[in-house]
């Protein structure tokens, strides 16, 4: 396969920690996009999020654990080596420049699609990359294709996709409350991830 028929898939976020919910994301994007691969991104210093993260030795840890199951799916460091805040619209401007030719999808939930509009430099991002939204899975002969999220009212729909996702009541935050109470977390990581976790007593209460 040539560069120019490569479709790359970037899912980036904090993993604190990685759950199944974003495995199973992992999992529609490589099905319902056809991706030659998907890049996991653990971020670095996070612009904005209004808590420190873990360290990222633990963060990358985990996300290798993970996502280790999965065909065609590569954990990237760049995000954590890179020194300041975090910005997506880089690392699809260096992706772009190793893959010439490639065509980017950016994966996102769709509480991320919505803040987007509030990322650095997100109108780049729009050129550089498909937007990717997960959301429920779509009513019989709803399109794929979506032009009716905020702040894209003049976005031509093939630049944005529909993920179809069934729900999963679960996130990093209400995983984290609950090690911190000592309560059990496998049925919502991955029992590595659970183990780490434990192992390292991360999420504890001072």
């Amino acid at each position: 396969m040539t560069q120019a028929q490569q479709r790359i898939g970037v899912f980036g976020g904090a993993f604190d920690p990685p759950h199944l919910a974003h495995v199973a994301l992992a999992r529609a994007a490589l099905e319902q996009l056809e991706l030659d691969e998907l890049k996991v991104f653990p971020t670095g210093e996070a612009w904005h999020k209004t808590r420190p993260l873990s360290a990222a030795t633990h963060r990358l840890a985990m996300v290798r654990l993970a996502f280790d199951k999965l065909d065609r799916v590569g954990v990237d460091v760049r995000e954590i080596q890179r020194a300041g805040p975090t910005y997506t619209v880089d690392t699809l401007r260096e992706l772009q420049a190793e893959h010439p030719g490639a065509q980017l999808f950016l994966i996102l939930g769709e509480d991320q699609a919505h803040a987007l509009p509030k990322w650095h430099e997100w109108r780049e991002i729009l050129k550089l990359a498909i937007i990717c939204v997960a959301t429920r899975h779509p009513t019989a002969g709803q399109s794929n294709e979506l032009n009716s999220f905020d702040g894209f009212p003049d976005l031509p729909p093939v630049r944005l996709q529909r993920l179809a996702l069934a729900p999963m009541d679960m996130g990093s935050t209400q995983i984290r409350a609950a090690a911190a109470a000592s309560q059990a977390i496998s049925p919502l990581v991955a029992e590595s991830v659970a183990r780490y976790i434990a192992l390292h007593h991360l999420y504890q209460n001072p």
